[in-house]
């Protein structure tokens, strides 16, 4: 059982170094500030889709909001020119999507970490000609990771950031999520449950699914557990019995992504569920209940014991008002009746009265807001210097 106590401000999640299998070298921290202007920004990196958020340090807005798809496309050889607008050779997010029949794509994260350096580096250089166009600012991001990130994940992301990132911090994306979900005008109002006071946070996304206790400070690797399924097994698992049920079918990875977006549920079989396609030019109807049922069903069954676990290492204390505050959020959030069967999973196994809640439309922000909030609150020795 944790002894951790729930009166911690959110303030102390930043009292203390943030990553500590990192020595800072501290001779770094006595060199004379620059004149160049800092832009913070909340960065979180996704499998399949990143978002960032920033702004300069001495002010509250946001200058640069994005929702960028994770991945990078380099022009195939013999493309005639004028095809591609100003003959670019490498294209990230939407534009490299819609010239992929120009372009070898690649996906620089697998399962939420880096899987292609070289792709990740070019992926972080165009996002940060979109944070600042000159070059000439310094940058400083915090960056969501997977709960438990191995020391291995946590230094591929420095070193991919060498040279484009001045300095960064890297934290847990569930922690982030619900810093990001706090809404600080209403802290205090009657009714008003505080995400961050005493919650269990449930990150869904595409390479993983992050299940965090937040109880107002850092959490430890005790309060969290990452799972290596999510989003992208899901896609794989329909893609296998499509083959099997439907061989020689040609439906591609982004259209099985599509349809399981739009008819994904949880809890009994729905039949049927009928969904038009084109295969080979003509149009099909196929019955795709079962398929996307049992599918999205795999995943209940993986979240739901790291769930439980979580639960039973809160402090006693905490677990009567920690059952009414659990919400899911990432796009695992969107599958229908997630929260409903969750919730009575929790009930059918005797846990008094839980609740449990979707983060809601803007999950795909959450990590960013809080990567942004927790930037403009870090102290200056918490940052970790990069140097190309």
């Amino acid at each position: 059982m944790m002894t951790t106590t729930t009166e911690k401000k959110i303030s102390t999640a930043l009292d203390r170094p943030l990553i500590p299998d990192r020595t800072e070298d501290t001779a770094s921290f006595l060199r004379k500030p620059t004149e160049r202007k800092r832009i913070l920004v909340g960065f979180d990196l996704g499998t399949n889709a990143s978002c960032v958020l920033a702004g300069a340090a001495d002010a509250k807005d946001v200058a640069v909001s994005k929702i960028i798809p994770t991945v990078v496309g380099y022009a195939r050889e013999g493309l005639v020119d004028g095809i591609i607008a100003n003959n670019a050779t490498v294209l990230i997010g939407e534009e490299a999507l819609t010239h992929r029949l120009q372009l070898k794509t690649v996906a620089p994260l697998e399962s939420g970490i880096i899987a292609h350096a070289g792709a990740a580096k070019d992926f972080l250089e165009r996002v940060r000609s979109v944070i600042d166009p000159s070059g000439l600012a310094e940058i400083r991001a915090v960056v969501g990771v997977p709960a438990n990130a191995s020391d291995q994940a946590r230094e591929d992301i420095r070193v991919c950031g060498a040279g484009v990132f001045d300095r960064v911090l890297l934290i847990p994306e569930p922690f982030l999520a619900a810093v990001g979900f706090r809404d600080e005008s209403r802290l205090g109002q009657s009714g008003y449950v505080d995400p961050v006071n005493n919650s269990l946070f449930i990150d869904i996304g595409g390479g993983t699914s992050d299940l965090c206790l937040i109880q107002g400070y850092f959490p430890t690797a005790d309060d969290q557990i990452s799972l290596p399924f999510a989003g992208d097994a899901i896609d794989q698992l329909i893609e296998d019995e499509l083959r099997r049920t439907y061989p020689n079918n040609g439906l591609s990875r982004a259209t099985i992504r599509q349809i399981k977006e739009q008819h994904s549920y949880v809890g009994p079989i729905r039949k049927p569920i009928e969904v038009k396609v084109l295969i080979g030019g003509k149009s099909h109807t196929l019955d795709l209940g079962e398929v996307i049922g049992r599918a999205c069903n795999q995943l209940m069954a993986k979240v739901y014991p790291a769930l439980t676990t979580l639960i039973a290492r809160a402090s006693s204390d905490s677990v009567a008002q920690l059952l009414q505050n659990i919400v899911v959020t990432g796009g695992g959030s969107c599958i229908r009746g997630f929260d409903t069967v969750l919730q009575q999973k929790l009930a059918a196994d005797g846990f008094e009265g839980p609740k449990v809640r979707l983060a809601g439309q803007d999950y795909k922000r959450f990590v960013a807001i809080g990567a942004l909030k927790a930037a403009r609150s870090a102290r200056e020795d918490q940052w970790q210097h990069l140097l190309s």
